[in-house]
């Protein structure tokens, strides 16, 4: 029996932006460890669901399809991100207790 994950992805640290994070994904575990080819030293893997990625509008969306199909899955619940507030001008106050280096 496949297992499967649904989440809905964070954003990487190269967007700055949201692009990519709004919609929820259900992807395979991998059934198999992925092997180091020897020639080429790619790695590897038989398992085919790993090549696979499904994206749904929805979190119920991807429920349903997974009890559907008979799979097993596991939701993980997006974190809120921490805001820090900080303000430019922090950094010149006079009761700065850290060290202002450039």
């Amino acid at each position: 029996m496949a297992a499967a994950r649904i989440y809905k992805p964070a954003k990487t640290a190269m967007q700055s932006g949201r692009a990519k994070t709004k919609k929820w994904v259900l992807d395979f575990e991998p059934a198999s460890a992925r092997k180091i080819e020897p020639l080429m030293g790619w790695t590897s893997s038989g398992d085919m669901n790993s090549q696979v990625t499904l994206r749904f509008d929805s979190k119920e969306e991807a429920i349903a399809y997974a009890e559907r199909l008979g799979l097993d899955y596991r939701v993980s619940e997006p974190r809120s991100p921490r805001r820090s507030i900080k303000a430019y001008s922090d950094n010149f106050k006079y009761g700065r207790q850290e060290l202002w280096t450039h």
